[in-house]
C-alpha cells in the first residue's frame, strides 16, 4: 500500500497562507542549507521549472511518483502559463470545473477519496505527494498516512488553515524533527492506527 503524504509549509500558528491563500512570505526562508535538504530528501516536491533553475532536474524521485493537488494550488502555476508544474510526476488536480489543459494532468472531478484510495492501492515503492491546499487536505484527512510539516518562523494571526474542514480529532505520532539555521522546523508524523 502506497502512502499519502501531506507535505506542507505553514506558519508557527498553523496557517498555510494568508487569508487569500498567499504563502510567498515563507519563500524567503529557503536558504542554501534548507535547499540542500530539499534536494537530498524531497527533490520531487520542487516544481519542474524550479528544479531546472536550481540544477537538479536530473535527480531521480526519492519518495513520490504521483502528486495530488487542489485547484487553487494548481491555479498558481496556470497563472504563470505553466500547465504541468510537476512534469516529473503523475499529476492529478481535484476540480469540479476545470478541464485539463495538459495531457500530463488528470482532473479528478468527483469521488476524490475513491481516486486517492485507488492510487494508494497501486503497486510500487513510491508514495503520493499531497500538495494542498486546505480544502483538499480536509477532504482527504482520513487518507493521509504521513504529515511532513515545514514550519516557518512567522505568525500570520489569520489565514488559510492546514485543514479546511470541520472539527475532528485525528492522531499522529512524531517520527522526526529537524531544525535549520534559518529557524525553520521540519516535523514528520505518521498516522496512529
Amino acid at each position: 500500500m502506497r502512502k499519502l503524504t501531506y507535505f506542507i509549509a505553514c506558519s508557527i500558528d498553523g496557517f498555510i497562507g494568508d487569508p487569500g491563500g498567499d504563502a510567498t512570505s515563507m519563500v524567503r526562508f529557503v536558504d542554501e542549507e534548507f535547499l540542500a535538504f530539499l534536494k537530498a530528501e524531497y527533490p520531487e516536491t520542487v516544481p519542474t521549472q524550479g528544479r531546472r533553475a536550481l540544477g537538479f532536474d536530473d535527480l531521480p524521485n526519492k519518495r513520490f511518483d504521483t502528486i495530488v493537488q487542489g485547484r487553487a494550488s494548481y491555479d498558481l502555476a496556470l497563472k504563470d502559463g505553466i500547465t504541468s508544474p510537476y512534469a516529473h510526476l503523475r499529476e492529478y488536480v481535484a476540480s469540479r470545473t476545470l478541464e485539463s489543459p495538459d495531457p500530463n494532468v488528470e482532473i479528478i472531478a468527483d469521488d476524490l477519496v475513491g481516486k486517492v484510495r485507488e492510487l494508494k492501492a497501486e503497486d510500487g515503492g513510491f508514495g503520493i505527494y499531497l500538495c494542498g491546499g486546505a480544502q483538499i487536505a480536509g477532504q482527504l484527512r482520513d487518507e493521509i498516512d504521513e504529515l511532513v510539516i515545514k514550519t516557518y518562523p512567522v505568525v500570520y494571526g489569520a489565514g488559510m488553515p492546514m485543514f479546511g474542514s470541520g472539527f475532528e480529532i485525528t492522531e499522529f505520532a512524531l517520527e522526526s524533527a529537524r531544525t535549520f539555521g534559518n529557524d525553520v522546523l521540519v516535523r514528520t508524523y505518521s498516522r496512529k492506527r
